[in-house]
């Protein structure tokens, strides 16, 4: 109620020269409409639903600074051969829809190649690196601080050889990227987390990741940022984006809104945009799900909890226990199929004692995903006047502020605070 009855509201004063319409009001849409519009810019965010009701809704809700490796195409017959057989909770595809995926699967494998992927790193880890304290900068002082903990991120581990790779790997990224992590033993795992039901071997406890426990209340703390900064959101149709003079149109529930400038934020439904504009970058989605759960008696879970062996996650939010599934392969318009969770779900009650779901049903969304792991940020080629922010991946949360700031520099001529050329558009 408190967006709709401020939406309205704005800064109309400057005209189409300093206008901007920024498609997508997701964390990165909103964050990128934030810092342009602390910058002076006249700006319209415009979404088909309410900010933060898509994929920023439903997340593991972490601020993921030691994420500095971006989840590659395995490339071991092992992990192949279980992939393929489709029985996992990390992992799930749709047989009809795999050849929908072929050619960015087949790019995402080829980027994958070790030394094409430590250069990636580098670029990534960049973005990374600056995750929490552009978060902190927007939410400091605010209401947003309340969303905000920072307890931690324990993945944990039932096999004494694997727990000593991760730390081995863990080394390589402190030394690396800075990452800072701690490591428990059983007793130290029982400490953190008196509930688990099981004992582990011990865990990899990372200590810089920020804990959200509401993602959609994040976003709309943003939001409400921008809106008293200025701004204005609007409900409507980013496909029917046309040129108008120098300048674009977009139909809204309030009627057509002009600008100078465009900034597609769709996640997942960017191509839809870029594509009748020329640009149609290989973006595959990955579907992910998550319900809450309450839990027995006075039972609770401290922190974040990564089960290493199964591969999900189990998130302590406002609205219960945030059980979050893995990566699923399918139609984009296809009918939920949550079979992730419905694997996932017996082996969380053998972990901690949940009761009874929140929901009825589970939520799903889509994660924007690239071949070369990287999001896109930029103008468009040939089209300097529509800009690019999107292809995240897993990390719209993580990155959204980051995205925000560094596509304000570039689109209101400052220095930008990182390299952008890695992460340009005319990559693809």
């Amino acid at each position: 109620m408190l967006i709709a009855a401020r939406r309205r509201a704005g800064s109309r004063g400057q005209g189409m020269r300093g206008s901007v319409v920024v498609l997508g009001a997701g964390m990165v849409g909103v964050s990128v409409a934030l810092h342009l519009r602390r910058r002076g810019c006249d700006v319209v965010l415009v979404d088909r639903q309410g900010p933060g009701e898509g994929a920023s809704f439903g997340n593991a809700g972490l601020i993921q600074r030691e994420a500095v490796y971006p989840h590659a195409f395995p490339r071991t017959i092992s992990e192949l051969l279980r992939i393929a057989r489709n029985n996992s909770v990390d992992a799930y595809y749709h047989p009809l829809a795999l050849p929908s995926y072929a050619s960015p699967l087949l790019r995402y494998w080829w980027h994958s190649e070790p030394a094409r992927y430590a250069q990636i790193v580098l670029a990534w880890s960049e973005l990374i690196r600056t995750c929490c304290d552009e978060h902190l900068a927007l939410a400091k002082g605010t209401e947003a601080m309340e969303l905000i903990r920072s307890v931690g991120f324990l993945r944990l581990y039932n096999d004494p050889v694997a727990l000593e790779a991760a730390i081995a790997a863990a080394e390589v990224g402190k030394r690396d990227h800075a990452v800072g992590f701690d490591v428990l033993d059983g007793d130290g795992v029982a400490a953190a987390e008196p509930h688990l039901l099981v004992r582990r071997v011990g865990a990899l406890n990372w200590t810089d990741p920020l804990s959200v426990t509401d993602p959609h209340g994040l976003t709309l703390a943003y939001c409400r940022q921008f809106l008293d900064a200025g701004g204005r959101f609007v409900l409507g149709d980013a496909t029917t984006l046309a040129a108008q003079g120098a300048g674009w149109k977009v139909h809204t529930q309030e009627g057509p809104v002009e600008a100078a400038r465009v900034v597609v934020a769709l996640g997942a439904w960017a191509p839809k945009v870029t594509g009748p504009l020329g640009y149609s970058p290989p973006l595959f989605g990955k579907r992910g799900y998550h319900y809450h759960y309450g839990m027995q008696g006075n039972a609770v879970l401290n922190r974040p909890i990564l089960d290493a062996n199964a591969g999900f996650t189990l998130m302590p939010m406002r609205a219960g226990i945030r059980l979050t599934s893995g990566a699923e392969f399918a139609f984009t318009d296809g009918a939920k199929t949550p079979i992730q969770l419905e694997r996932a779900e017996p082996l969380a009650r053998r972990l901690l004692p949940l009761a009874d779901r929140v929901e009825a049903e589970p939520w799903m969304g889509i994660r924007p995903c690239m071949p070369d792991m990287m999001p896109v940020i930029g103008p468009l080629p040939r089209r300097q006047s529509v800009w690019c922010a999107f292809g995240h991946g897993h990390q719209g949360l993580t990155l959204g502020p980051t995205t925000g700031r560094l596509v304000a520099e570039m689109m209101t001529g400052e220095v930008p605070f990182l390299d952008p050329a890695p992460y340009r558009p005319e990559r693809f």
